[in-house]
């Protein structure tokens, strides 16, 4: 079953949050969701800005976690404009 590392913007905050799931529009709508008590309930409406498709979990787990380790809004928007294989 394919995973996907999808990137989302939030307008609001001016921020932009790195999720995996194997059904991220589902995920998208959990984060814009009336009962979501996490994090990103705060940056509502989130807009999906990317998604990126990985074989499996694990793969998708690692590129996620690489992506957030970077910390910066530049190599996200790189990713947005050239793509993950354009890395």
């Amino acid at each position: 079953m394919p995973h996907f590392v999808y990137i989302l913007y939030s307008k609001k905050l001016g921020k932009y949050y790195i999720g995996k799931s194997a059904k991220p529009t589902q995920r998208l709508d959990s984060h814009n969701g009336a009962f979501n008590r996490n994090w990103t309930k705060r940056g509502q409406p989130w807009q999906l800005k990317m998604l990126i498709e990985f074989e499996n979990s694990s793969t998708a787990s690692k590129v996620e976690v690489f992506i957030k380790r970077q910390k910066s809004r530049d190599f996200i928007e790189t990713i947005i404009e050239n793509g993950w294989r354009g890395i």
